[in-house]
C-alpha cells in the first residue's frame, strides 16, 4: 500500500469519527519529561491523542518530571547513576533493562491495543512485548541510531562496535508494523540505507502548538523587565537560540560566529540569548575567554512552559545544528513566534522552513555571521518573513493534524492484525 493510499483510508476513517478509541502504550527511553526536542515530541503526541479520545500510558526512565493529565509509569532508579546525561551512554544499558521490565509489567497489567515505541531502544523493547501481547508495534523514528552515537562521540565510524550497532539498527528498523518518521529525509534514509518498505513508512514531522507559541505574548513592561533580568541592553537587537548545547548542535560554531560579529565586524548592537543545557558552564567560560560576556547570555535549562516568553525577546532566531539525520523541532517554535530564522542548510531545515529560511552552508562560521548580520540589518524584511513562517507553521505543522495522522496509522496496523 502506498503512503497516499494509506492517507486516503485514514481520511475516510476520520470523516466518520474514530472507529476505535485505542489504549496506547508509549515506550519512551528517555528522561520524560525534559525540556528539549524528543521529550517535547512525546508530550505533544500524547496530548494530541488524548484530545482525540485515546488513552495513553507512558513508560519511561526514573528521571524526568511529571506532567499534569498524563499517565506516566517510571522505572526503578539505578544506584550508581542518579542523573542521566542527554545522549548516548554506557549506563543506558541498565536504564533500558529496567525499562524493559517496567514495560512488561505495565503491558501485562494494562493490555494495550497498540505499542508506540520511541527511538530504537524503545523499538527493540516494543518488538518483544508486542509479540508477547499480540498487538501491533509503531516505531517513532527520530534519526539513525548509529549516526547519533557518532554525533555523541560514543562510536567511531567503521569500528567493530559501529558495525554491530549498524546491524542491530537495521534489524530494529524492519520489525515494526509501521514507522513514523520525524522528517521526509528520515523516511528516505530508512528506504535507501536500511532497505525498509515504503508501504509502512509514514512521515510525521515535528509540529508546534501555535496557540502556545505565538507573537505578542509580552507587554512592553514585561519585555523590559525580562531583558533586565537577563542583562540585555535596552538598545540591543536580540538573537535567540533554544535547544541542547552540544557540538553536533553547532553551539561552538555559534559562539565563533558571535566572535566574528562582535570582534571582526565591530557589531555592538547585538545580544545573543542562548537557552539550553548541558555544558552551560563550559560554553559560558569559553565565550568569556573570547571576550563575549557582554554580548551573550547562557540561561541554562528553560522550562517548556516558559519557552514562548523567552523566545518573545528575540528579533531573529538561529538554528546552527549540523546533525543531518535528527529532527530540529526548535525551528517550528521559531516559526510560530514569527522569528526570521538563520539555519545551516540541511534537508530537515529545508523541510520546515521551505523557501522562507535564511540558509548557510553547513559548518560555515563566516556564513553564519554574515547571514545574521544581513537579516538584522533588514528588520522590515525580517518581520515579513516571520509572518509568512508563522502562517506556514500553522498550515503544515499542527499537532492536531499530527494526532489525526497517528490515529490513521493505528487504524491501519490494527486492521491488518
Amino acid at each position: 500500500m502506498s503512503e497516499s493510499e494509506g492517507a486516503t483510508e485514514g481520511d475516510e476513517a476520520v470523516a466518520n469519527g474514530p472507529r476505535k478509541r485505542y489504549k496506547v502504550l508509549f515506550i519512551a527511553p528517555t528522561s520524560f519529561f525534559s525540556d528539549y526536542g524528543h521529550p517535547v515530541r512525546i508530550l505533544e503526541e500524547a496530548l494530541a491523542l488524548q484530545k482525540r479520545g485515546h488513552r495513553v500510558t507512558i513508560v519511561t526512565y526514573y528521571n524526568g518530571r511529571d506532567v499534569a493529565g498524563l499517565s506516566i509509569e517510571r522505572t526503578l532508579p539505578i544506584p550508581w547513576r542518579q542523573h542521566y546525561e542527554v545522549g548516548s551512554s554506557r549506563h543506558k544499558i541498565a536504564f533500558d533493562a529496567l525499562l524493559s521490565l517496567k514495560s512488561l509489567t505495565v503491558g501485562l497489567r494494562w493490555r494495550p491495543d497498540v505499542i508506540h515505541a520511541h527511538i530504537h531502544e524503545g523499538g527493540l523493547i516494543g518488538y518483544f512485548l508486542g509479540r508477547l501481547l499480540r498487538v501491533p508495534l509503531v516505531l517513532d523514528f527520530q534519526g539513525s541510531l548509529t549516526d547519533e552515537m557518532i554525533d555523541h562521540h560514543f562510536l567511531k565510524p567503521g569500528g567493530l562496535a559501529h558495525r554491530f550497532f549498524r546491524w542491530l539498527e537495521e534489524k530494529i528498523d524492519h520489525v515494526p508494523d509501521a514507522i513514523l518518521t520525524s522528517s521526509r529525509y528520515a523516511s528516505d534514509l530508512l528506504q535507501h540505507e536500511f532497505g525498509c518498505s515504503p508501504a509502512k513508512i509514514y512521515p510525521l514531522p515535528d509540529c508546534v502548538n501555535a496557540g502556545t507559541f505565538r507573537p505578542g505574548l509580552l507587554t512592553s513592561e514585561e519585555r523590559g523587565a525580562l531583558r533586565m533580568r537577563w542583562n540585555i541592553r535596552p538598545e540591543a537587537r536580540v538573537v535567540v537560540y533554544l535547544g541542547l548545547l552540544a557540538e553536533y548542535q553547532g553551539t561552538r560554531l555559534l559562539v565563533h560566529a558571535i566572535q566574528k560579529l562582535v570582534r571582526d565586524q565591530g557589531r555592538r548592537d547585538l545580544h545573543f540569548l542562548i537557552m539550553g543545557y548541558p555544558g552551560v558552564e563550559w560554553y559560558q567560560a569559553y565565550a568569556h575567554q573570547l571576550g563575549l560576556s557582554d554580548y551573550v547570555t547562557f540561561t541554562g535549562r528553560v522550562p517548556y512552559e516558559e519557552a514562548p516568553q523567552m523566545l518573545a525577546l528575540g528579533d531573529v532566531a538561529v538554528a546552527p545544528k549540523v546533525s543531518a539525520t535528527e529532527g530540529s523541532g526548535k525551528v517550528l517554535n521559531y516559526m510560530a513566534m514569527e522569528l526570521p530564522t538563520v539555519a545551516f542548510d540541511t534537508p530537515v531545515h529545508r523541510e520546515y522552513l521551505g523557501e522562507l529560511g535564511i540558509y548557510v552552508e553547513q559548518g560555515r562560521v563566516d556564513g553564519l555571521a554574515g547571514a545574521l548580520a544581513w537579516i538584522l540589518d533588514r528588520p522590515a524584511h525580517g518581520r515579513e518573513l516571520g509572518a509568512q513562517l508563522r502562517e506556514r507553521a500553522q498550515g503544515l505543522f499542527s499537532w492536531d493534524l499530527a494526532g489525526q495522522r497517528i490515529e490513521e496509522v493505528y487504524d491501519l496496523v490494527c486492521q491488518a492484525r
